[in-house]
């Protein structure tokens, strides 16, 4: 197969890998990141502890996470028919890869949010903090390089995760893989084809580590100010104290 005859197929299947990975991590941010919460305020010693819905949560995710991608597809097959109307091609494979994601980056997001520094959770409930101010003034906030790392992580899965779709179905660079390099011996295809995906991984991980390091220069400040809080509640009963 000539370069010009391989050009339209990698253009197409470029965008057909493109367009999976990025509504399936729109999904899977969208739904991790409130799962991901929920599993570290639950946690025992957390702000909302509650053993029962942790295990149940921390449960469900495990199993999610330790389902085999490929079985996974095959096992959506319905309830993918059900919320999009197809089963194949690229709209029918966003369904299994978010569900796949899901878990893998709450997990990520739970393991961000316990970095945190507790003594900025604890400066912020003396300040009158309510559960919800100091998840979204200060866990989130204080956890972003984290948690654009574990995007970063997860973008870099899908890719992974469509080129098994695409084999089974799901279009993409996966498919073209298989049905021309593998399929028809189209052995120069077949390299074109993991050079590009080797490259995606690359792309997604010098931007991702490249924004993480902007935000932790930027943490740095906010780590200080955090400090400086819990400096001033150490320092406020001597001075109390010593007015008495």
């Amino acid at each position: 197969m000539t370069w010009n005859e391989m050009q339209p197929l990698l253009y197409d299947n470029t965008l057909d890998t493109l367009f999976m990975v990025w509504w399936s991590t729109f999904y899977a941010v969208l739904i991790g990141i409130p799962v991901g919460v929920l599993l570290h305020l639950t946690d025992r010693g957390a702000l909302l502890q509650n053993v029962v819905v942790s295990k149940v949560l921390g449960a469900i995710v495990n199993i999610g996470r330790s389902f085999p991608f490929l079985i996974l597809i095959v096992v959506l097959i319905p309830f993918t028919r059900l919320v999009v109307g197809v089963s194949i091609g690229p709209t029918g494979a966003v369904v299994p890869l978010a569900i796949a994601a899901i878990p893998f980056f709450a997990r990520l997001v739970e393991a961000a949010l316990r970095e945190v520094d507790h003594g900025l959770v604890e400066a912020a409930q003396a300040m009158g903090g309510g559960t919800w101010t100091i998840v979204f003034k200060v866990l989130l906030p204080q956890a972003l390089p984290a948690l654009i790392a574990a995007v970063t992580t997860t973008v870099i899965q899908l890719i992974g995760y469509s080129a098994i779709a695409g084999a089974v179905g799901g279009g993409g660079l996966g498919n073209l893989a298989y049905t021309y390099g593998y399929q028809q011996y189209e052995t120069s295809l077949m390299i074109t084809t993991v050079v590009e995906l080797v490259l995606l991984v690359t792309v997604v991980q010098l931007l991702g580590d490249l924004v993480v390091r902007r935000l932790a220069g930027r943490g740095t400040r906010a780590s200080s100010l955090g400090v400086g809080l819990r400096r001033a509640r150490t320092e406020e009963p001597a001075v109390v104290t010593e007015a008495a």
